[in-house]
This record gives C-alpha cells, sequence and structure tokens, in this order.
C-alpha cells in the first residue's frame, strides 16, 4: 500500500500531537503534585520542581520542558522552573550478575550477551524534589 506526501504529512503531525499530549499529561500530573504538597497561597513561591526520568520511562525531555511553561504561563506558578535528571538505562544479568548501563532498546548483556535481563534503573518518572522561595525573600 502507498500513501501521498499529504497523508503521510498528516499522519507525522498527528504522532507529534500525540507525543506532545501524553507530556502534556504528565505535566498536569506534576504540577498537581506540586499543588497538593506545598502550603496552600503558596504557587507564588515556587522556584522549582526537580523530576527523575528514566531513559526508558517514554518520556521526551524537551516537549515535558515545554508543556510544563505552556500550563504555567500567566499562572501564579510562571515564574517555577522545571529541572530534570535524566537517569540512564541499567540492567541487571541474571545468567552472570553483571549490572549494565546501556543504550535504549538494546536489552542483553553487554558482558554475557543473555536476554535474561532486569531492569534495574531507567524506567522511573519521578518528583523529587520542590523548592519554595522563603516568605522572607518574598517581602524583601
Amino acid at each position: 500500500m502507498r500513501f501521498n506526501g499529504a497523508l503521510l504529512a498528516e499522519v507525522e503531525n498527528w504522532i507529534d500531537e500525540s507525543r506532545q499530549m501524553h507530556e502534556l499529561s504528565i505535566a498536569q500530573s506534576i504540577l498537581q503534585i506540586v499543588q497538593k504538597h506545598i502550603p496552600s497561597g503558596a504557587g507564588g513561591r515556587l522556584r522549582s520542581v526537580t523530576v527523575r526520568i528514566g531513559e526508558d520511562a517514554g518520556v521526551v525531555p524537551d516537549s515535558l520542558e515545554f508543556s510544563f511553561e505552556v500550563l504555567t504561563r500567566s499562572t501564579e506558578l510562571e515564574h517555577a522552573r522545571l529541572h530534570i535528571e535524566k537517569v540512564p538505562l541499567v540492567i541487571s544479568c541474571k545468567k552472570c550478575g553483571d549490572a549494565s548501563t546501556v543504550e535504549f532498546p538494546f536489552f542483553f548483556c553487554p558482558r554475557c550477551n543473555s536476554r535474561d535481563v532486569e531492569i534495574i534503573a531507567g524506567d522511573e518518572l519521578q518528583v523529587v524534589s520542590i523548592e519554595l522561595a522563603d516568605a522572607l525573600e518574598e517581602s524583601v
């Protein structure tokens, strides 16, 4: 089956929008976590949110940053920054016991070539810190 260029472009745009929607919903969840954990009315004091994203988490960091900026624009959170800590993909081999950092999507042990491995790091998506300005700083 052959597709014309216009249809392929439409499909590519839909895929890009779908990816952006995925990161948008993640950014919304991050902001819900922030709102849940900061004192009421302290949103204007939010300086930054740090998240840890594994290489195998299925998140595009640039899209997440963009989504975060869009959601906080013209709100009391607009000066907050999103900091992303990228976590490499680390596997443990069940055959030889070696732990190795590997490149996604190659899930085999670089030492013995076994595919009997488990991910021990690199699939996380966590909010690790929320930084607020001191109330005294805000009044100066």
